[in-house]
């Protein structure tokens, strides 16, 4: 029977680029391209790990794995659609900033929790979501050290969990449009119907229209009307 996995390596604890990535100063002026316009530095090459890169920067880094970073409240942050490819975020809460689901690339010390709070970021004590271990990679990152089944490597697509990666602060987004469809749609009550079966039947709820049929045959004066069979 074997004992506890032990870390051997710095590879480790992430792919090479995640350390540098952490560290790296994102939103100022890039120092070859400082005099032009738009020369903010805020992508980052993950197969050169060098400094931060401006959009002028990108000429020189063709076909290679570039990401956006991006800023809420001082704060770098990463789309979760751009650093899922790379590493699992498993375990790191999500947040939904101006419609797109991001992550925290650093710990944000809170230095009071809320009221009420029964969740907080194992490294630096941020108020999370039960769901929820870390408040961002770098508090992942240092969670890695005291817990051997944490990992940034990304599982075999046929073994994923499918609901990986679509943590959000906003509790079930979905939820909250399903509940608010059913003012918005009248909801058939004589059938128990699933919504697809409902719709798929929309267009037979009313009976059909009997055929039109002409009696000028068969009206008679004085013989009585009898509809045909």
């Amino acid at each position: 029977m074997g004992g506890p996995m032990i870390r051997t390596s710095e590879e480790d604890y992430g792919p090479p680029w995640l350390r540098p990535l952490l560290k790296t100063s994102f939103f100022i002026p890039c120092g070859f391209h400082g005099d032009s316009n738009k020369s903010e530095c805020n992508m980052y090459c993950l197969d050169c790990m060098g400094n931060a890169l401006c959009s002028y920067c990108l000429v020189h880094h063709k076909d290679h794995h570039v990401v956006q970073i991006r800023r809420s409240s001082y704060h770098n942050v990463i789309r979760v659609s751009d650093v899922s490819k790379f590493i699992d975020i498993t375990c790191v809460q999500t947040y939904i900033i101006n419609s797109a689901k991001i992550v925290f690339l650093n710990e944000r010390p809170q230095p009071r929790p809320g009221k009420g709070v029964t969740n907080t970021c194992e490294i630096c004590g941020r108020s999370l979501l039960d769901t929820f271990r870390f408040c961002s990679l770098g508090c992942k990152l240092g969670g890695m050290k005291h817990d051997p089944d944490l990992t940034f490597s990304l599982r075999p697509k046929h073994s994923r969990d499918p609901f990986a990666g679509s943590e959000s602060d906003e509790p079930s987004t979905p939820l909250k449009l399903r509940r608010t469809s059913t003012f918005l749609h009248p909801i058939n009550t004589h059938s128990p119907c699933s919504n697809d079966e409902a719709s798929n039947s929309s267009t037979s709820i009313s009976p059909a229209t009997p055929p039109i049929m002409s009696y000028r045959t068969v009206r008679r004066k004085g013989i009585p009307h009898r509809a045909p069979f």
